[in-house]
């Protein structure tokens, strides 16, 4: 088994998931997407995650089609949009999103954003497809944890996966704290912050120390703080750049020097308040 597929989680309905995938947030359809989701194949990534909203789930239905490799050592995320929520909106979104993707069932089905007065019929629809085995699993995105409280009060099932922005410049300390008190596995993205903290001096000290690039730091402590990753790339050089992270780990002392960069920096909307 190759580096970029070698690490797993299990969820909390026992299904594995890949604790590395490739983000295909901002990464245009065509070629661009495309190109990356082959480099990503050929360097051993078996995790993908896109959205509804990302307009590229086409291309990596077209690329897994192409590329041969065996659905079932594929682990494929998509999400549900914010214009689609409501029981029968989002089961027919869910359908629209299978269809580009081309695939049987999905492996992970996320609510995109909580939002406001119909995100519970929104779960209730994935609820529906999980017990039909459309989804392997279902989850959440962007969610604090009032909106978690909300949802475990009414949900007969706890989301597997809550999908949050996370890194040592936001380390949501409290709320891995709480998914991991309720079974919920924290998954990472915008872990590279984007690119506007790979220069932070703290950063690039330890980066030169470990002998490794501010990335790969930045994917590896998520890693060592059990957290799925899923850095975005659209280059070659990257993606394979960003698997390189499995052949080393960080000290106790550094990660918490790293946890002590928090700043409560964002690179996307915050949803704390949103009621």
């Amino acid at each position: 088994m190759n580096q970029a597929s070698a690490a797993e989680y299990v969820l909390n309905n026992n299904v594995e998931i890949p604790a590395l995938g490739l983000g295909l947030y901002q990464v245009p359809s065509g070629g661009t997407a495309q190109e990356a989701i082959e480099c990503a194949l050929e360097a051993g990534y078996r995790h993908f995650d896109t959205a509804a909203a990302y307009g590229n789930e086409r291309d990596l239905g077209r690329a897994l089609a192409a590329s041969g490799i065996p659905r079932d050592e594929l682990f494929i995320t998509t999400k549900l949009w914010n214009s689609d929520h409501g029981y029968d909106a989002a089961l027919r979104a869910f359908e629209k999103s299978r269809s580009k993707l081309r695939l049987d069932y999905i492996d992970l089905y996320l609510i995109h954003w909580p939002v406001q007065k119909l995100r519970n019929e929104s779960w209730r629809a994935l609820l529906e497809l999980y017990e039909r085995g459309l989804c392997r699993a279902i989850g959440v995105s962007n969610y604090t944890i009032e909106h978690l409280r909300e949802l475990l009060r009414s949900s007969p099932l706890a989301p597997a996966i809550n999908q949050v922005e996370f890194s040592p410049f936001l380390y949501q300390k409290e709320l891995h704290e709480f998914c991991n008190e309720h079974g919920i596995l924290l998954e990472a993205y915008s872990p590279l912050t984007q690119g506007k903290k790979l220069k932070h001096p703290t950063l690039v000290g330890l980066s030169k120390k470990y002998g490794r690039t501010p990335a790969q730091l930045l994917i590896r402590w998520a890693l060592d703080h059990k957290l799925v990753v899923i850095p975005k790339s659209a280059r070659c050089e990257r993606i394979r750049e960003n698997a390189a992270v499995f052949d080393f780990s960080i000290t106790g002392e550094d990660l918490a020097t790293l946890d002590g960069l928090d700043e409560g920096f964002r690179t996307c909307w915050d949803p704390s308040g949103l009621a």
